[in-house]
């Protein structure tokens, strides 16, 4: 009767388990990330790179400009979709990946300027300048920041997403979603599904060159076959 009582009880605590993690691994609406350029133009069959990016983070900084330059370099041949990955260990990762969040629900061509804007001044939200500040001094501190980079005219819709729960739950799915890629630095890069080496460090122009040219060449083709 023990052992019986005992299987019981260990069926039912595995029951409850499934259940919270069930709850706990909710499947979002949409595909996590921002698309860089017009997600309309997405070729789903170029070459992918998929970033994970923390918006206060150097690293992440320096590794956006060759990025950058070797998606103008190849155009449609590659795409890239950038997910917010706040690290628990900077200064308002969160906050400031939440405002990514924000303005991309409301003007999606923002995004990346804001990105930008964050590299360009990520001064702002280290350590001694924002040690001081209450949570509400923060927030008011990021919402200014965003309408100057996105325009004063969302000053309003800027602050009250940070008071909806929904952009709260992206943000939070964006870091378990890299979380369940593996990955725990950033910058960390995906191509076509796979992870490249070194976590946290930049790609230089020539670095990219050396990972997607190969992927372009016809010969590559030939000698799979």
């Amino acid at each position: 009767m023990r052992s019986q009582l005992t299987i019981l009880s260990l069926v039912l605590l595995l029951l409850v388990n499934l259940k919270w993690v069930v709850k706990a691994q909710l499947i979002p609406a949409k595909f996590d990330g921002f698309v860089y350029g017009n997600p309309k133009k997405f070729n789903p069959e170029s070459i992918l790179i998929e970033a994970f990016f923390d918006p206060v983070c150097p690293d992440t900084r320096d590794s956006w400009p060759p990025l950058k330059q070797i998606l103008h370099l190849y155009g449609s041949k590659v795409s890239l979709i950038v997910h917010p990955f706040p690290l628990p260990y900077h200064d308002n990762a969160f906050v400031t990946s939440r405002a990514l969040h924000i303005v991309n629900e409301l003007n999606s061509s923002a995004t990346y300027s804001l990105w930008e804007s964050f590299f360009k001044d990520q001064e702002k939200f280290y350590n001694k300048e924002t040690s001081n500040m209450t949570r509400n001094n923060i927030l008011d501190h990021v919402v200014d920041f965003v309408t100057k980079s996105v325009g004063h005219a969302y000053y309003s819709d800027v602050k009250s997403g940070f008071s909806d729960r929904k952009t709260d739950l992206k943000t939070r799915v964006s870091f378990k979603y890299g979380c369940s890629r593996g990955v725990f630095g950033t910058p960390a890069f995906f191509v076509n599904g796979f992870p490249l080496p070194d976590v946290g460090s930049s790609i230089d122009y020539n670095g990219w060159r050396k990972i997607i040219d190969p992927l372009l060449s016809p010969k590559r083709e030939h000698q799979s076959m």
